[in-house]
């Protein structure tokens, strides 16, 4: 079974990137951008908006798709992640819904927290951050 997610790529003014902990499977305990399921009869502009205000209290606008990954899930089910860059419109950061903690990070923080699965890849293949040393683009 195929799961479609969404996921937003958001920036601050000096150039860091907005994470949430994930506080709940799966990836509990992990960093990973703001994002989720699309809800049946929702766009993905919506479910963007919608999650990113939940896990972060923040508003945002999508932009365009910085890119799409597959992630394996719980007995064999398959989330289409289709990530979006975006931009906040207004808010306040905190924490919210399912994530544990959100924050504000620069590229180099990135490597030194326990991230998602194939984010890191991801991101820099997408071009959205630098290459990281050593890394392979496969995910």
């Amino acid at each position: 079974m195929r799961v479609n997610c969404v996921g937003a790529i958001v920036r601050d003014h000096v150039g860091r990137m907005l994470l949430i902990r994930r506080g709940r499977p799966p990836g509990q305990g992990l960093w990973s951008i703001p994002g989720g399921r699309v809800e049946p009869g929702e766009s993905d502009a919506e479910a963007l908006v919608r999650e990113v205000l939940e896990e972060t209290g923040l508003t945002v606008t999508p932009r365009g798709l910085a890119g799409v990954v597959d992630r394996p899930g719980p007995g064999g089910v398959v989330y289409e992640i289709r990530d979006y860059l975006a931009e906040v419109s207004g808010g306040t950061l905190a924490a919210g819904d399912d994530a544990a903690d959100a924050g504000w990070f620069s590229e180099e923080d990135l490597g030194r927290l326990p991230l998602s699965p194939g984010l890191l890849d991801a991101l820099a293949t997408w071009e959205v951050i630098g290459r990281p040393s050593g890394s392979s683009a496969t995910g």
